[in-house]
């Protein structure tokens, strides 16, 4: 493709704005990457950096056997995907999981972004819908939209955007934790066996930190949110632990799979945490994202064995999730219908999670290529990842309780013939894996 062709402008360097730009200049087309970080910052971002990861440092399941979220990691790393190369060059222990040093891996997209050529990297806020000379547009901003954005996007929608709260977890430092209590292990030993920190409670010290949570001081909403949800996918532990005392033992604190050395006594519930950085000495309190203000964080949360002398490298918070009605406003390519130069992609559109944002950057940097190339892309089958999770935001789902969706096998459709409860998992990504394998053969060729 010749290089004196226009640029397409990706707005947002996030996860899905960074992959978008990556599919395109490897197609050979060049890209104008708007990121208004540092000249206006967010309510959750720490850095200036593309690609950063404001919340938790886990993309989850890496089992593409048995997992849909591991499935569609082996699609986008089999699609070129920068960040599957980065996430597996930055991989940090994590059982089962694929989780990653945060640091390391915003730096090696931004790496890889700054020195194409074809890109070019402009700091600066995007306030208002494309002009029209801008010929082909990604808006990847994700679900920090800034507030000028978000209302013209709002206007040209024509429908209204869904919010809701997303909440991040506590960091804490590894030397400040108390050894002679806690321990380290994966639960049944996935992985190398020992990639988790565990920190046991016995059923007094649970009742007692369940009351801690309901009685403590929670942050103050402005009058624009008190009216907002949350994403039952990433609920504030308080949240949870309101809904009934068992709710957490039942969830991310259950004691299953699990042997402590420390002590004879079976715990009656474990908070675990998950290791943060590639060196090893920053952990994240695994489902501990929280609305509860700094100072009970740091009280309620050094009651929990182990972590009576926690050093927290960065506590919990909240930010508010702005999304649009995707199968209302946007085509089966991504496109918006009433603007079909402008395209969107990323958690803006209402996936939800660090892969399936990304996946959907992929798709809409390849579908934008093609468009320039006057190629057809044909669309991923419903029966993979890519295509279940690009189905549901383009029509599958229903417009009027639409909300955001991590990539689960429900979104597919169900295998042909009978198969036993325990097999189908693997009857799903076994087919994936062949109709993917027959669709790739004939997506665009990249240069």
């Amino acid at each position: 493709m010749s290089t004196d062709q226009k640029p397409v402008h990706v707005i947002g360097g996030g996860l899905a704005g960074s992959e978008a730009t990556w599919q395109l200049v490897q197609a050979g087309v060049p890209v104008i990457l708007h990121e208004m970080r540092p000249v206006r910052g967010t309510d959750a971002h720490l850095t200036d950096g593309l690609a950063e990861l404001v919340c938790s440092n886990s993309f989850r399941s890496d089992d593409a056997e048995n997992n849909a979220v591991g499935l569609l990691h082996r699609e986008m790393r089999d699609m070129g995907s920068l960040i599957m190369e980065s996430a597996d060059i930055n991989r940090v222990p994590a059982g089962g999981a694929l989780a990653v040093d945060r640091d390391g891996f915003s730096a090696y997209v931004q790496e890889k972004i700054e020195a194409h050529p074809l890109v070019t990297l402009e700091r600066a806020e995007v306030t208002d819908l494309p002009p029209a000379d801008w010929e082909q547009v990604i808006i990847a901003t994700g679900p920090l939209t800034s507030g000028a954005l978000a209302e013209k996007i709002h206007i040209a929608t024509g429908a209204d955007a869904l919010a809701f709260f997303d909440a991040i977890a506590p960091i804490v430092y590894k030397d400040s934790i108390d050894f002679d209590i806690a321990w380290f292990q994966s639960r049944y030993d996935k992985g190398d066996g020992s990639d988790y920190i565990n920190c046991p409670m016995t059923e007094a010290q649970y009742r007692e930190f369940i009351q801690a949570l309901n009685e403590g001081g929670k942050t103050e909403f402005k009058d624009w949110e008190k009216n907002t949800p949350y994403f039952d996918g990433c609920l504030p532990i308080e949240v949870m632990a309101e809904r009934g005392p068992e709710t957490l033992r039942f969830g991310p604190m259950k004691p299953v799979g699990l042997t402590n050395p420390n002590s004879a006594e079976k715990p009656y519930a474990v908070v675990q945490l998950r290791q943060d950085n590639k060196l090893g000495t920053l952990y994240n309190m695994v489902g501990f994202q929280t609305k509860l203000t700094y100072g009970e964080q740091k009280r309620i949360f050094q009651t929990i064995p182990g972590l009576e002398k926690a050093e927290f490298a960065r506590l919990g918070g909240l930010h508010r999730n702005t999304f649009i009605n995707s199968p209302e406003v946007l085509d089966e390519q991504l496109r918006l219908k009433n603007h079909p130069h402008i395209r969107f992609a990323g958690q803006i559109t209402g996936v939800e999670g660090y892969v399936e944002s990304t996946a959907i950057g992929l798709l809409a940097g390849r579908l934008a290529a093609a468009d320039i190339a006057g190629s057809a892309f044909a669309l991923p089958p419903v029966t993979t990842a890519m295509g279940a999770i690009l189905s549901h935001i383009t029509g599958g789902a229903d417009t009027k309780s639409f909300q955001p969706m991590n990539v689960n096998f429900g979104l597919f459709p169900p295998p042909e013939g009978r198969i036993k409860k325990k097999e189908r998992k693997q009857a799903y990504t076994a087919r994936a894996a062949q109709d993917f394998s027959g669709w790739l053969k004939g997506t665009l060729p990249l240069q």
